[in-house]
């Protein structure tokens, strides 16, 4: 079920950066300026983060087998339809769409996770299918680079969006929750609840609360500790998104890079950043096994990473390509580091709103998928890529303060009123 998971999101991350790898052609041959194309890069964004919320109260409410299959092959056909956009208008609303349709899809993965994986076992299950984004990116850029040299860009967006349509009907089939698969015996289901995984399903679970209350959206808004988690997701996904976007564009416009070669040295960082997170991953586990405490564990690594990403502004002061890529691998090797932070999800939220906390903090982490792109567009207008790594590297200061500060006793937030009288309707 994980290797499922994994697959679906190289497939995701692939339609989310095929347009960096297009966009020096394709900005030339549709006459778009940088500023427009900070506008389409951050386009998916808008979608994306916005529907956040509501995709999280949607994996709350319907299968991940069923809800992932309607994605996969949504997204896919506006990745396809991508090929033959013929301006900005088309293209940005096409982004949109891709955007929408692939909103519920990190929600859906941490229901997954902790519907199959016990606490002693989820940081290196999320950093599994997590490294699935670096490890696609890695091994698939050139693979892209190579697809749009010989057949376009409009050839790069239409395989891009048939390899994830196929993908879709084939999760469908062969994915399933604990209760539903045919292997999993009794001692299996025990193993997952007595660690604390949250069997899908289970028919002699006392009846949840609806999660489509005020008060519940309230709850994951107002915690202290959520907001420092929210914080550093926005740092960390500004370091990803400008690998997903400017990235490609910055070595070949503004370091002269060759567009082929560009195109392995580009994946680099994305093996180095998915190093970074399955080390951080097992690192925390093991902590965990040791006897330390959840705080130390899961936060020590994050912190250490997010202050290795500030290392991305010394390619400011580097000239020659090996010098650039090194500073570019060590900055995204320590974000990825700080990627097992979805881990903190299933332990603060409440047990009946983890999709809705998890929609809530990808919806913060990916304003960094809006504001990022556009703000780089500006400050590059004038030709000096410069402003914009010391930018990415404030931000990433900015989120190892939030953990140290803000994120403190990690415990998961208290039942509302209104779930303990769902559970105790007869103590009120």
């Amino acid at each position: 079920m994980l290797g499922l998971v994994f697959i679906n999101v190289m497939i995701n991350y692939l339609d989310r950066s095929n347009l960096s790898v297009a966009a020096a052609s394709l900005s030339k041959d549709l006459e778009l300026s940088t500023v427009q194309m900070g506008l389409i890069f951050s386009a998916f964004g808008w979608s994306y983060a916005l529907l956040q919320i509501p995709g999280g109260l949607i994996a709350d409410r319907f299968g991940p087998r069923i809800l992932y299959a309607f994605c996969l092959i949504t997204w896919s056909i506006t990745t396809l339809l991508q090929g033959f956009a013929r301006g900005f208008v088309g293209l940005f609303g096409l982004r949109l769409a891709t955007g929408a349709f692939e909103a519920p899809c990190y929600p859906i993965n941490n229901r997954i996770v902790t519907s199959w994986f016990p606490n002693q076992e989820r940081a290196s299950a999320i950093a599994l299918y997590v490294s699935g984004q670096f490890i696609g990116l890695a091994f698939f850029t050139p693979v892209l680079v190579t697809i749009q040299y010989y057949f376009g860009w409009q050839g790069l967006f239409i395989t891009t969006g048939l390899i994830g349509l196929l993908w879709g009907f084939i999760w469908y089939f062969f994915y399933r929750d604990p209760l539903e698969h045919k292997r999993v015996n009794a001692e299996e289901l025990d193993y997952i609840e007595k660690g604390g995984g949250l069997i899908s399903g289970k028919k002699d679970n006392p009846a949840q609360p609806s999660i489509w209350k005020w008060v519940n959206i309230k709850q994951v808004f107002s915690n202290r500790t959520l907001w420092g988690v929210y914080i550093g997701q926005f740092s960390l996904n500004a370091m990803l998104w400008f690998f997903l976007t400017w990235f490609p564009t910055y070595l070949v416009k503004y370091r002269g890079f060759n567009f082929l070669k560009s195109g392995y040295l580009a994946s680099i960082p994305f093996l180095a950043a998915c190093a970074g997170l399955l080390i951080s991953g097992f690192l925390s586990d093991y902590l965990i096994r040791k006897g330390k405490s959840i705080g130390v564990a899961r936060k020590t690594p994050i912190i250490i990473g997010l202050i290795i990403s500030i290392s991305i502004v010394g390619a400011n002061y580097s000239n020659d390509a090996a010098s650039i890529i090194f500073f570019m691998a060590l900055a995204f090797f320590g974000a990825g580091m700080g990627l097992i932070s979805w881990v903190f999800v299933s332990i603060l939220s409440p047990k009946h709103l983890i999709g809705l906390t998890g929609g809530v903090f990808n919806f913060m982490g990916n304003l960094a998928s809006i504001v990022v792109p556009i703000v780089i567009g500006f400050l590059v207008k004038g030709g000096d890529f410069k402003p914009a790594l010391v930018f990415i590297g404030v931000i990433a200061l900015i989120g190892a303060c939030s953990y140290i500060f803000l994120v403190g006793k990690i415990e998961q937030a208290p039942a509302t009123n209104e779930e303990v009288k769902s559970k105790n309707p007869l103590e009120v």
